[in-house]
């Protein structure tokens, strides 16, 4: 018999779950065929969703209430869309929007399945060329700053009182550069930072 499950994912930022579940109930998703993840991950490696995917057979849907709960970004969601619809022979349905429920039938019974395929692939690219925008207007409006004078990246440390004195007892091996570093209240590295800096303009 074919089975509805539905999938809840909630992020660090919004531990809410009410909305989903509530959303899940007015669909008819049984409240006990609901699995709920709570933590974000680097991977999509949660483990209601996994334990989801091993109970899923032909023919069973698994309801989200929007598109973003398969993944944290579009081709992440391709994959998960790819491995429930294609592998597993499953249905997949969005409540936030209709178009993604490939349960919907003509009379070959691919429709549903070609409509929301067609569907997120156009919302893929859209939303790809929109990070590619945004990219390329960021980097233009760095060009445009720099072009202007603007500085990017930390300022130079300013050197402390005693610099130059800690610099020419270091370069008359009369202290070490650790030794001068200390001195100065800085690490190592920055001093003979600096020192090369001296060198380079001297």
């Amino acid at each position: 018999m074919e089975k509805t499950y539905g999938y809840i994912r909630v992020s660090a930022r919004d531990q809410n779950e009410a909305r989903q579940r509530d959303a899940m109930g007015t669909a008819g998703v049984h409240p006990g065929s609901l699995f709920v993840d709570k933590a974000t991950g680097k991977d999509f490696d949660r483990p209601e969703y996994r334990r989801l995917m091993t109970l899923l057979l032909p023919g069973d849907t698994i309801v989200v209430k929007s598109i973003d709960r398969l993944g944290r970004d579009y081709g992440e969601i391709l994959e998960q869309w790819r491995l429930i619809t294609k592998e597993k022979g499953a249905h997949v349905a969005v409540l936030d929007m209709p178009l993604l429920d490939t349960r919907q039938k003509s009379g070959n019974g691919l429709t549903g399945r070609l409509i929301a395929d067609m569907t997120l692939q156009i919302l893929s690219y859209v939303a790809q060329t929109e990070r590619d925008q945004i990219r390329m207007r960021q980097a233009e409006g760095i060009e445009s700053a720099k072009a202007r004078g603007v500085k990017f990246g930390r300022s130079p440390m300013e050197k402390p009182p005693g610099y130059a004195e800690a610099l020419g007892e270091w370069k008359t091996k009369a202290i070490s550069a650790r030794a001068a570093a200390r001195r100065l209240g800085v690490t190592h590295r920055t001093f003979l930072k600096w020192s090369q800096s001296a060198e380079n303009t001297g």
